[in-house]
């Protein structure tokens, strides 16, 4: 006789299906009252988005004491899982970092507003003129890790370019973005921007994330800004496009006949002044004619500001006591107080190793030869190269253009710095007086 089989309830995976459902209603109607926001804040002037940026700025002066409270449980919290020092350094927040936060969004209200700007107008022999006009994206969703700051200078240039925002920061942060967004979002509000134009998801559970970058025809763009571990999971589970921030494997060349108290500091400031951000410099390059005099100064220097190197054999030949590099080291973004450091035989070398290892982020050469730096402009593939300068000048602030969302490392349709033009699109316009296309023509 066959055995009746029984419907035995399983509370827990009830209880996970409920939680996953909610979950995705939650993202689900952030994301619809994005999309409604999105579509009133393209038509709003820039007048009006300026006076909202300056309030928010002032929210998040006045709002410091909230913030600061908040972020001091979230630091304790990750002190106490033994974070590293370049995720603590990212996640800390002081009166300057927060002024210097407010400041940001007051610099992104003084730019010009690209929305409707017209870049080309060109006429057509049967009359027409065709054109190109700026216009915001839409909704973009903003994936980050343990960087309160990013939560106002993202919610800043998405509102200046006419872009609803919808916020999802790391476990690591989650106190402080909490009430930085909820500063943000009422500050907007409060001055005319409309309800969900600013959207924070308020959860720690990475199904939000998945939920977020399944909001096909509600999300237009998906911005991650965190490590390669962050950026590889968007790109393989998102179905909107991406916009993707990688890692910083940063290089400086010193080239042969390079002024080298110039290299020296150019050097010391690409790896010692904040080593735990992408722009910082890892592997330092120099040229076989310049390594002997350049190396032992330069690798003192480091090591007495704690950095540890680790050269090459011809490196290794040249300043005693420092680790030899591997492999491994030429395609590791550190993030901390490391250096590869390697003889090269040319430029052509330098240039072919650039190529190799570099995450196309930035790259920089000390020379005192102009036709080689017109070289390295042009060879060297990546959002920023520099000539004579230090790469940790690669950041929107540096290059005039306000508060950055990131710094793109791919060719489609942004690149470098991500600033207010790189968060529109252009449409094409037409003006005619009548005409009508002639098919048999």
């Amino acid at each position: 006789m066959q055995r009746a089989r029984l419907n035995v309830r399983n509370p827990k995976a009830e209880t996970f299906t409920t939680g996953h459902s909610m979950m995705a209603r939650m993202v689900r109607e952030l994301g619809e009252a994005a999309h409604l926001a999105a579509r009133a804040l393209a038509l709003v002037v820039s007048e009006v988005k300026n006076r909202a940026l300056m309030a928010i700025a002032d929210a998040l002066w006045n709002g410091r004491a909230e913030i600061l409270s908040a972020n001091a449980l979230d630091l304790a919290e990750a002190r106490s899982q033994h974070h590293s020092p370049a995720v603590l350094d990212r996640l800390a927040l002081d009166e300057r970092r927060i002024e210097k936060m407010a400041a940001g969004v007051r610099q992104v209200a003084a730019l010009s507003d690209p929305v409707g700007e017209i870049t080309r107008m060109w006429p057509r022999p049967n009359g027409l003129l065709v054109g190109r006009m700026r216009v915001p994206l839409g909704v973009i969703g903003v994936i980050y890790e343990a960087r309160p700051g990013v939560t106002a200078d993202a919610a800043a240039l998405c509102l200046k370019s006419g872009n609803a925002v919808m916020l999802k920061g790391g476990r690591e942060a989650i106190r402080s973005n909490r009430v930085i967004s909820s500063l943000l979002a009422d500050a907007a509000m409060g001055s005319g921007l409309p309800k969900g134009c600013v959207a924070f998801i308020d959860s720690v559970d990475r199904e939000a994330v998945t939920h977020l970058l399944q909001l096909t025809g509600l999300v237009d763009l998906i911005i991650p800004r965190g490590g390669e571990e962050l950026i590889r999971a968007v790109q393989r589970t998102s179905t909107i496009p991406i916009l993707a921030h990688d890692k910083g494997l940063c290089h400086t060349y010193v080239d042969e006949g390079a002024d080298l108290t110039m290299a020296e500091e150019i050097a010391f400031n690409a790896k010692v002044d904040r080593p735990g951000v992408c722009n910082a410099m890892e592997s330092l390059l120099v040229h076989e004619r310049v390594a002997s005099l350049f190396l032992p100064r330069i690798v003192g220097r480091l090591q007495e500001a704690g950095v540890e190197v680790r050269g090459c054999p011809r490196t290794r030949a040249l300043v005693q006591g420092i680790a030899p590099a591997t492999e491994v080291d030429w395609d590791t973004e550190y993030l901390d107080l490391i250096l590869s450091v390697k003889v090269v035989g040319s430029f052509e070398e330098a240039v072919a190793h650039i190529a190799a290892h570099g995450s196309g982020l930035a790259e920089a050469i000390v020379t005192a030869d102009h036709s080689r730096a017109m070289r390295f402009l042009r060879e060297v593939d990546a959002g920023a190269v520099f000539v004579n300068a230090s790469t940790r000048f690669t950041d929107g602030g540096e290059f005039g253009m306000g508060a950055e969302m990131g710094i793109s490392t791919q060719k489609l349709h942004a690149r470098g710095p991500v600033g207010l033009t790189e968060l529109t699109c252009e449409k094409f316009i037409v003006m005619g007086e009548g005409q009508v296309r002639d098919s048999s023509k």
